[in-house]
This record gives structure tokens, sequence and C-alpha cells, in this order.
């Protein structure tokens, strides 16, 4: 009787590794191509030498928002407060394991409020990215990538039109520098991407007051699982952290941002191009709009 259960145990083991050993081939022979989550970072860089450009659409409405408590408000019916934004990111290999990235926002934004209504377009703060690739996926060590951004203050942030209704504001002010890690493992016929980022705003002047943000953490993870012919669908989630500002050396109390967005999207891809159509909703938070997003990106490589 012992024998036979110590044969059976052999067994089952021999077919455990088997079944491993076969799935880490899959994974390893299996490199799917899209336009990857929103948000959410992927790990894989671009090879040495290649230049990719992805432009983004969105078109965000707000349907209300959640104050200090997190308790959420919707907008009244004569209130309305809509944005266009449209993102360049870009990206280019210096080696096949270190990679520099940019990204540009331009935006439209409207608002209106009890009779009065205000338009305002204008470019919004831009960021530089260095990305470098500590570890390559295998086995079940997943694709490992470090991740060094700059938030540039080229949006407007000051100086604001009080008949335009804050719609002027475009960005922040600071000069944002953050690092962070990016992961992505592959599990066929599934994708899981996660990223935590933190950054670090520097003192910045706004109409004379010396402000100083809260340092704060996006955090991520997004989904991808593979259909036939060249489809995807995707899942991700996005988190955002930031405490109270300090102005003038004084704490403003209450001014802690913090959101949760979720979205669900589809993409169609090929080798030289992808896409990717996607909704996002902000489902929580606290001192931030509640808004309805929809996404439309594409990724091409030269």
């Amino acid at each position: 009787m012992l024998r036979r259960i110590l044969i059976a145990l052999i067994l089952v083991n021999s077919l455990s590794v088997f079944s491993y050993a076969n799935q880490e081939q899959a994974n390893e022979e299996w490199d799917p191509v899209s336009a990857g989550t929103l948000t959410t970072w992927t790990a894989p860089l671009c090879a040495k030498g290649e230049f990719v450009i992805q432009p983004f659409f969105f078109y965000n409405r707000t349907r209300g928002s959640f104050d200090a408590d997190g308790k959420y408000h919707g907008l009244a019916k004569s209130q309305r407060k809509d944005q266009y934004q449209e993102q360049l990111f870009m990206q280019y290999g210096i080696t096949d394991r270190l990679e520099i990235d940019a990204q540009a926002v331009y935006q439209e934004n409207y608002i209106k409020q009890e009779g009065a209504s205000a338009h305002k377009n204008g470019f919004g703060d831009s960021y530089l990215f260095l990305r470098y690739c500590a570890l390559e996926e295998k086995g079940w060590l997943p694709h490992l990538t470090g991740l060094f951004q700059l938030k540039m203050p080229t949006g407007k942030y000051q100086h604001l039109n009080p008949d335009k209704l804050e719609t002027d504001s475009m960005g922040s002010g600071s000069w944002d520098p953050g690092l962070g890690f990016i992961l992505t493992k592959k599990f066929k016929p599934f994708l899981f991407h996660a990223d935590a980022v933190f950054s670090f705003p520097q003192k910045v002047m706004v109409d004379g007051v010396k402000t100083r943000y809260a340092s704060y953490t996006n955090y991520d993870f997004g989904v991808e699982y593979f259909l036939p012919k060249g489809f995807n669908l995707m899942l991700e989630a996005n988190g955002y952290l930031q405490g109270d500002t300090w102005q003038d050396g004084q704490r403003t109390v209450s001014t802690a941002v913090n959101y949760l967005t979720v979205s669900p999207g589809i993409g169609w891809s090929c080798d030289k191009v992808q896409f990717l159509l996607a909704y996002q909703r902000v489902v929580a938070g606290v001192n931030t709009d509640a808004n309805d997003s929809i996404v439309l990106t594409g990724v091409y490589t030269f």
C-alpha cells in the first residue's frame, strides 16, 4: 500500500513539473502585441533605435464631485463641465534595456454654471521619463522595469481670469520629480501589469503665495485578455493619493486629494499598429471631480 502511495505521489509531482514546464515554455514563446493599458505602465521596453508614437484622445464629462469627507454630490441639471484632451506619448529605445519617453498634453475646458459659461484651451503640464529594464521575465519572475519621471510646469497655473471660471487652469506650476517601478507577467492568454510611482513636488510661487504641494503616489493594476484575430479585452484600476497643501508655511487643512478610477476596454492589434477604445469612471475619491471618460488610443512603431 505504501509503495502504491509513493508511486502515485511521484506521478502527481512529475505531472505538475511537466505542466509547469509546458506553461513556462508557452509563455516564453507567446509574445502578444497590443496598445497596452490606458494608465498602467507596461514593463517591456521598445528595442534599441525603435521610435514609438502613441496619441490619446479623451472626452471627460463631470457628473459630480467627492467632497473632503468622500461624499458624492451630483451636478445640478443647470451645470455642466466637460473637457477634451489630446495627449501625445513618445518612446525611443536608447539601448534594449534603456528607454527615454516624453508626453505632451493639450486640453479644451468647458464649464456652465448658474447662467454663466466659459471655455479655454491650452497646453497642460508635460512629462519626461527614463525607464530601465532591471529584469526580463523568466520562470515565475515578472518583467521588472525602473522608472524616473519629471513633470514640467508647462500649463498655466496662476493669474487666472475670474471670468473664465477656472477653465484657464491648465497645470499645477510645480516641478515634480518621481521614482517608480513597473511589473509585467505573462500567463497565457492573460497579461498582467502593475506599477507604483512616487512623486515629490517642489516649492512654487502661486500668485505671490509660497506653495508646497504634498508628495503623491500613483498606483495602477491592469490585465489584458487576448482573443483570436488580434482582439483583446482590457481592465484596469488606477489610484492616486496626495496629502494637504502648504501655503506660506501653513498647512491648508482638508485639501488632500485621492481617487480611484476603473476602466474596461477593447483593442485590436497587428505587428505595426495597435488600437484601444476604453471607458473610464472615477468611482471614489476625496476633493476630486467624479468623471466619466471615453478614451481612444493607437500605437505606431517606426
